[in-house]
């Protein structure tokens, strides 16, 4: 009789011990903090927070392919502005950019986007010969070159990494050290100095972070 009492009580500890083992693996894998949101908030008519969003873009990269706002659909992306003739800013900015595009290289959903603010200077096979400089064979950095008000106008209002107005004009430029980290979503999840390699290991563990939000939410 007391044998068998045991096994009923056996029976009944076995769903309390899978539910704690759930629960203890759930936790496990949740991210130690999510990454914030950059932008003017709105809100629907059903109060749902409405976050911001890069707008659509269409450019041309470094293998004179387009590459449009489909090519980083469901990808994270670090994305930068910058000029293959600049000798101050941008160049440590593409060294630090190096470091992340090396330690995600293996990562399918994790792509960079560096936009030339200089077009009628950085045309195709400038931008070509500057990816070789940094060893990029494949697609998952693309130097990108286009209409010079859209690029900028992706700098200033999609990215938000230059404040300062412009039209985009023979006049208007652009020269900012920072880079943008934008999620699946198309929404701003930070902003980082390019020329502080502290900043871009920060950029580093916040990307590794996207990733464990994202498998979390699965």
């Amino acid at each position: 009789m007391k044998l068998k009492e045991n096994y009923y009580w056996l029976l009944s500890i076995v769903p309390i011990l899978f539910i704690v083992w759930y629960v203890f693996n759930k936790q496990e894998k949740q991210p130690i903090r999510m990454l914030p949101y950059y932008g003017k908030k709105l809100h629907n008519k059903e109060k749902d927070t409405i976050y911001h969003l890069v707008k659509s873009f269409s450019f041309i990269n470094q293998y004179n392919e387009t590459v449009t706002d489909e090519t980083v659909k469901n990808k994270i992306y670090v994305t930068d502005f910058f000029f293959t003739t600049c000798q101050s800013i941008c160049p440590i900015m593409s060294s630090q950019l190096e470091r992340v595009y090396d330690e995600f290289n293996n990562a399918e959903e994790i792509m960079i986007l560096s936009h030339t603010v200089s077009p009628e200077e950085d045309s195709v096979n400038v931008l070509m010969n500057y990816a070789k400089l940094h060893g990029i064979k494949d697609r998952k950095w693309l130097f990108l070159t286009g209409d010079k008000k859209q690029l900028y106008d992706m700098a200033r209002k999609s990215y938000l990494l230059n404040m300062e107005e412009g039209n985009g004009d023979e006049n208007d430029f652009i020269h900012t050290q920072n880079f943008a980290l934008i999620d699946k979503e198309k929404h701003l999840r930070g902003f980082y100095d390019g020329t502080d390699s502290l900043d871009v290991t920060r950029l580093i563990a916040d990307i590794k972070l996207l990733q464990e939000e994202y498998a979390y939410k699965k």
